[in-house]
């Protein structure tokens, strides 16, 4: 990256990931401005990440539909998430409670929130897939929510082209 480019990209890692190793990687590989080259960087630093790496990163997300959530623990991310969930604002009261203790489901058990590209997508949508996804074992969860942050990352990563 030039150095006219590197404090907009990144000085905002963090909003991009919240996985701290994710953050350290691409400071090291330092990317050509190019997006092409910022989304290679960004996928061999993910191809590196452990599941405490991936832990980390989905702790930065707040829960689907819990915007209240976006205020209080997530302010880095807080107009992203809120664009990236704007599907969940013209839900109804019952999807919205049903999107609530179904993400708590999945929570307890298998540790970590429902991460999904939310982006477009509807909460009865993002309800749709949480009751499927939720029937899997931990292992493949894991692996699509690893799916779903390198999806939200190179959509935010965007904002930078």
């Amino acid at each position: 990256m030039t150095d006219c480019q590197a404090p907009s990209l990144m000085d905002n890692l963090a909003s991009i990931c919240t996985s701290r190793r994710w953050q350290k990687l691409m400071l090291e590989y330092r990317p050509d401005s190019d997006f092409d080259s910022l989304t290679l960087a960004a996928n061999k630093a993910f191809d590196q990440l452990q599941e405490q790496d991936w832990l980390e990163a989905f702790a930065g997300h707040p829960m689907i539909g819990d915007l209240s959530t976006l205020q209080q623990k997530y302010a880095q991310g807080k107009t992203l998430s809120e664009a990236e969930q704007s599907g969940v604002s013209l839900a109804t009261d019952q999807v919205l409670q049903q999107l609530l203790n179904e993400n708590q489901r999945y929570l307890d058990k298998f540790g970590f929130i429902f991460i999904v590209f939310a982006t477009n997508k509807s909460a009865d949508e993002m309800l749709d897939l949480l009751k499927t996804r939720i029937t899997n074992p931990r292992h493949i969860e894991l692996e699509n929510a690893a799916i779903e942050q390198r999806n939200i990352s190179q959509h935010r990563m965007e904002a930078y082209r």
